[in-house]
């Protein structure tokens, strides 16, 4: 693609990340916010989409660079293979219509904040790419700590309210943990070679026992930056305080590096692959999913309920990563690649779909002022344009045909039913319960996004001030908005409605990691009709039922046009008796979480307000909170309290005593030499 004017994907990539440098410092250092918007934002997009043809071209190909920065003989290397490749695409694409989106979200803040957020923003993205092309681990953790600093700044933004801080130092906490435990993983795949490169690691054989030591670690490290349980507590708190686009590329993008973390080491960087990993990725990732939509079916903050949305994605991705290291370790490449391939298309789904929510949210925020779900409704009527892109969204989060969403968890179904008996017997009981986990966590996926679009959309608002249809304070989105919002909506349909084309280019890389590829058999009917494996056990035509549903609409609008034209009456709908009708009447956002709220009350710290009969102004409050956090985080905090208690005794104040201190601690160091 680039060959004609002698550069590599690599060099095109590299070019990137310093433009964006480049654009995150001029915009720090000019503080315009004219020209930050209009022109530094939209110059973003522009490398993002230099950068998606970039990972488009390097699917193909492998590349190398390294650079002659770092430390004396510890330079920086670079390789951009397909694995690579395929997650720089995923960055380019999504990140072009954030930064679309971006240019008339940040139009109204304060020049020097969005001085600020432009280098920070820029950075981040700089960072997230610099990851994926890392191939040494000194490179790979410089990358991965500027990434959590710069989005550490980004959630901040609001740093003088306090919740914001705190929810920003438990991100950069958990951050920190995970990144000590990925270095360490890096230092057992080392195993004292003295070679820091990813390539001397992938020609290390490692024992069973310290192979297994790398992969816990891994996933682990990489586990507290997806938000897999229980390292998931910075999520559902980050995202909120963060600005919408930023949670837009934290949710669709950054929760990624960690999936590509997780297939580096384990499918890439280690030599074999042992079967109770795939379990224990298999069963984390269940618990992860199911935890994630019950959790969000019960939020009244539609940020917090999209946050806990991406748990739910994540554990599923988890699932699929999971299934695939069962199926390779027993040699099964053909199931191993159609799991890989479902992975890899739902990371890829999920980068669009969520980011796309995410943006919707902020135009609503924006424009309302209102972030709960029960001071919201009826917004259809005052933002019709940015409640269709969000329609579409939603449903595609839902896992409806002929969306995105829905193809690649067919095909992570498919691969659980179409699985054969495997050498371990408990295993052959373990994947129909698990295929049936999923099922219910689909299931509950659609019923979250019913009551996420029904109660921000339909119905009549909720809060006085949303009441008045005209007021002008209350507006549809902005051309700019609207624009980075529709290139997610065209791209959701595209992956949606041309599987086969999406799954051929997954082949490299599913060619590397396992060894073979879905495309042949995907595309042995042609590009209409998607075979996972075979024509007669399952097929599926997203374009063939697209054009059926299409059709059929626009016959049924012809047909009531033509024979009942004139004989249509309108009316108001049936009120069940009541003259009057109000918001009161409608479903709250705690009245569609009520169910799951009763079936899993066991699982969830509920607490109630409920009134009494005789109360004046009844009123009806009800509260979910996560018991991993006093089963985990609280006892570790007051460990840590309790220590630093102990520790805080050693300070007197007074000099003699520290000098004692150090005699002391002088003579146990020469007891301990001699």
């Amino acid at each position: 693609m680039f060959d004609q004017f002698g550069l590599l994907p690599i060099d095109v990539t590299l070019g990137v990340v310093a433009a964006w440098l480049v654009l995150g410092i001029g915009g720090l250092f000019l503080q315009n916010t004219r020209v930050i918007t209009q022109y530094i934002f939209p110059a973003g997009a522009i490398g993002s989409l230099a950068l998606t043809l970039a990972g488009l071209g390097g699917l193909t190909e492998t590349s190398v660079a390294i650079l002659p920065l770092g430390l004396p003989d510890l330079p920086f290397h670079l390789r951009m293979d397909a694995l690579s490749s395929f997650f720089l695409l995923l960055l380019g694409g999504a990140s072009i219509g954030i930064s679309l989106f971006s240019v008339g979200y940040f139009r109204s803040m304060e020049r020097g904040t969005l001085a600020l957020l432009c280098l920070e923003y820029h950075v981040f993205l700089a960072a997230m790419a610099l990851v994926f092309l890392a191939d040494d681990a000194y490179m790979f953790m410089v990358a991965w700590e500027s990434m959590a600093l710069s989005s550490y700044f980004l959630v901040t933004t609001d740093h003088d309210q306090p919740e914001v801080r705190r929810a920003g130092f438990l991100y950069l906490l958990i951050a920190h943990v995970g990144a000590i435990a990925i270095l360490m993983s890096f230092g057992v795949m080392q195993g004292g070679h003295g070679d820091y490169t990813f390539g001397t690691m992938r020609h290390t054989h490692l024992s069973n026992f310290w192979a297994s030591a790398t992969f816990l670690l891994a996933l682990f490290g990489f586990g507290a930056k997806a938000g897999i349980l229980p390292m998931h507590a910075w999520l559902p708190e980050a995202h909120p305080a963060a600005p919408s686009p930023v949670s837009a590329m934290m949710s669709g993008i950054m929760l990624k590096t960690a999936i590509y973390g997780i297939l580096r080491v384990t499918m890439d960087l280690l030599d074999t692959q042992l079967w109770w990993w795939g379990v224990l990725a298999l069963a984390l990732g269940l618990i992860t999913a199911l935890f994630g939509v019950i959790f969000a079916a019960v939020q009244v903050d539609m940020k917090r309920l999209l946050a806990y949305s991406s748990i739910e994605n994540i554990g599923i991705i988890l699932v699929g990563i999971g299934l695939t290291l069962i199926f390779h370790s027993f040699h099964k490449d053909a199931l191993a690649a159609l799991a890989l391939t479902a992975t890899l298309y739902h990371a890829l789904n999920h980068a669009f779909m969520k980011s796309l929510l995410f943006l919707g949210t902020g135009s609503v925020l924006h424009a309302t002022g209102e972030r709960q779900l029960g001071k919201l409704g009826g917004l259809i009527h005052k933002m019709p344009k940015l409640a269709l892109l969000m329609l579409v969204g939603t449903l595609a989060i839902a896992g409806l045909p002929p969306l995105n969403g829905f193809v690649s968890e067919w095909l992570l179904l498919q691969a659980f039913l179409l699985s054969p008996g495997l050498p371990q017997p408990y295993l052959n009981m373990l994947v129909p319960i698990a295929a049936a986990a999923l099922v219910l966590a689909g299931a509950l996926a659609g019923y979250v996004m019913v009551k996420f679009y029904g109660v921000i959309f339909l119905g009549q608002p909720r809060d006085e001030k949303l009441s008045n249809v005209h007021d002008e304070g209350i507006h549809d989105a902005g051309i700019w908005e609207r624009i980075g919002m529709l290139f997610m909506v065209v791209v959701c349909l595209a992956l949606g409605v041309f599987p086969t084309i999406v799954i051929l280019h997954i082949d490299f890389v599913t060619e590397m990691l396992v060894h073979h590829s879905l495309g042949a058999s995907a595309a042995k009917t042609g590009w209409l009709l998607l075979t996972p494996i075979q024509a007669e056990r399952a097929s599926y035509g997203p374009l063939i039922l697209l054009v059926i549903m299409v059709a059929g609409g626009l016959f049924t609008v012809l047909a009531v046009k033509k024979y009942y034209h004139g004989r249509l009456r309108r009316g108001p709908a049936w009120d069940c008796g009541y003259p009057a009708q109000t918001a009161r009447m409608q479903d709250t956002a705690e009245g569609f979480g009520q169910p799951i709220r009763q079936i899993f009350e066991w699982f969830m710290g509920v607490i109630r307000d409920v009134p009494t009969p005789f109360d004046l102004h009844p009123r009806y409050h009800a509260e979910t909170h996560d018991r991993l956090w006093n089963l985990f985080y609280v006892p570790i905090k007051q460990l840590n309290e309790m220590v630093g208690n102990q520790v805080g005794k050693l300070q007197h104040g007074r000099i003699h005593i520290y000098l004692l201190y150090s005699f002391v601690t002088l003579l146990a160091l020469l007891a301990f030499i001699q």
